[in-house]
């Protein structure tokens, strides 16, 4: 067990990790001014919608107060709103109420360019270049809704979540375009988790933080977070970094709902994460599919029981496969924490989190000193080793004005592992690098492979190359660990012709 001393250091530097997660209050106030914009165009009085009394509201991550910066700066923020109508006409559809609400955005020159077209199954999306995009979901609710809102966010604890459900539209459901009546369309109820969330969040038996402050078309920034949001950030980040762009990677409902269900009310956020590692697995269950005719895995939405968040799972097995595997991985990353020292978990955490936002939670905890004896290079390390004659310079004039810093993993046999430069890896293991960059998009990815030892004498590599990988940007890496000997990997960020990050050179250790 950690002593009192140590535990406290550990939960002061992950409050600090959690820190740089959060978007900052510029962000924050510049994504409520686009969509109060949004919403104000939508309820003006010429507006079509205007008699159904249109509002914009958050929901998701954004509502909850656990939203993430993404991985690298350039890439965008998602802000999930419902666009809230109080009923609607007898006679529209799904189809209709998606269109008339998509053609009012498109009626106005400064959102028209926004929309994203075409539109995804339940949403538009407005896209703020390189800075945020907006998920805009049409909704249906009844004249009352307001009212009943209110008096279940009155309450300490509801139990009816029922009541504040929203009908939404789908355009997968055979329905979409001929059911009228919204008690056949399908539901959600955003509010209603938001609800559930902060009852599970808060310190006090009964209520800490009103919703009725957060469900607002303006929701206040939250700059001190409660233990469950913290670690809700904390473990969608170490997501990020182990899958990177992977679309098959755990989703953060699952990730956000489990975590919930597992919290104890730890006030200290290591206490509280090392328990939700060890239980989430509790909450997830096995129902019989009618839809699948099988037994599947079960995530039961805790405000609507018969949606299953995990439904996916039974579709795609890699998405099932990929939660387990990153379960197993959260528990042998954190298991240290138990056994190790400040010094010996700042290079786990590193590659768990990577260096920049690690490197910054230990200044800002005072412990300056454990960075600075941070080990660069591997063990057997000698100059010699970065001056191969098989290493190519690179040809790009170099304006290293950003950065970009490479992590990676291995995979041997069913368990992925992180890689520092004093992990041993044998041979015969698959390698996946991840990289993270603050440089602002486009730009071209290209990375270098350097091989030594004798068992590579005949196949040594050295040359650098244009990534592959466009899916994610170019920022992923697969390799084998085919040689014995030390190697390395490093990656370049160039925009318009010209290198403006570089990395150090990640070493492998191949025994």
């Amino acid at each position: 067990m950690l002593i009192t001393e140590q535990k406290k250091q550990f939960s002061d530097i992950l409050e600090e990790f959690g820190k740089t997660l959060d978007i900052s209050q510029e962000q924050h106030d510049k994504a409520v001014a686009s969509y109060e914009f949004v919403g104000n165009h939508l309820s003006s009085e010429d507006s079509p919608l205007a008699k159904y009394n249109p509002q914009i509201l958050p929901q998701g991550s954004f509502l909850l107060n656990t939203m993430i910066k993404p991985v690298n700066e350039g890439d965008e923020l998602d802000v999930d709103l419902v666009c809230r109508l109080e009923g609607k006409q007898t006679n529209w559809t799904q189809y209709d109420l998606k269109m008339i609400v998509g053609d009012r955005l498109k009626d106005h020159g400064i959102i028209k360019p926004l929309v994203i077209i075409p539109d995804s199954r339940r949403c538009w999306r407005l896209d703020y270049k390189s800075a945020f995009h907006m998920d805009v979901l049409p909704c249906i609710v009844s004249s009352d809704y307001k009212t009943i809102l209110e008096k279940a966010m009155s309450e300490v604890a509801l139990k009816d979540f029922n009541a504040i459900a929203i009908r939404i539209t789908d355009n997968i459901e055979t329905i979409y375009e001929t059911s009228t009546n919204p008690d056949e369309w399908q539901k959600s109820n955003p509010f209603g988790y938001g609800i559930w969330f902060e009852q599970r969040a808060s310190l006090l038996m009964q209520k800490s933080v009103m919703m009725s402050e957060s469900v607002q078309p303006v929701p206040k920034f939250q700059k001190n977070k409660l233990p469950l949001q913290r670690v809700v950030q904390i473990l969608k980040r170490h997501r990020d970094i182990m899958f990177g762009g992977d679309e098959d990677k755990p989703i953060s409902i699952i990730i956000t709902t489990l975590a919930s269900h597992s919290y104890q009310k730890q006030t200290n956020i290591v206490e509280a994460l090392l328990s939700v590692i060890d239980r989430m697995h509790l909450f997830i269950t096995e129902k019989y599919s009618v839809k699948y005719s099988r037994t599947i895995k079960w995530v039961e939405n805790p405000v609507n029981t018969v949606e299953n968040f995990a439904d996916k799972w039974a579709e795609n097995k890699t998405k099932q496969d990929n939660f387990y595997d990153w379960l197993e991985k959260l528990k042998e990353d954190f298991s240290y924490l138990k056994t190790k020292s400040i010094s010996e978990n700042y290079e786990i955490l590193k590659a768990s989190f990577g260096t920049i936002g690690i490197n910054e939670a230990f200044r800002n905890s005072g412990l300056v000193e454990v960075i600075a004896k941070s080990a660069a290079y591997p063990t057997a390390f000698s100059p010699a080793l970065l001056s191969v004659p098989h290493r190519r310079q690179p040809e790009w004039q170099m304006r290293l004005s950003k950065y970009v810093e490479v992590h990676g993993r291995y995979k041997f046999g069913n368990r992925w592992k992180s890689v520092s430069s004093t992990t041993k890896i044998p041979k015969g293991c698959e390698i996946l690098f991840g990289a993270t960059t603050n440089a602002p998009k486009p730009f071209e990815v290209y990375w270098q492979v350097v091989n030594t030892g004798d068992e590579a004498r005949g196949n040594l590599r050295g040359g650098i190359f244009h990534s592959k990988t466009y899916g994610v940007g170019g920022l992923s890496q697969k390799e084998t660990t085919q040689y014995k000997g030390t190697h390395w990997i490093e990656c370049f960020i160039v925009k318009d012709g010209i290198c403006i990050a570089r990395s150090s050179e990640f070493f492998v250790n191949v025994e």
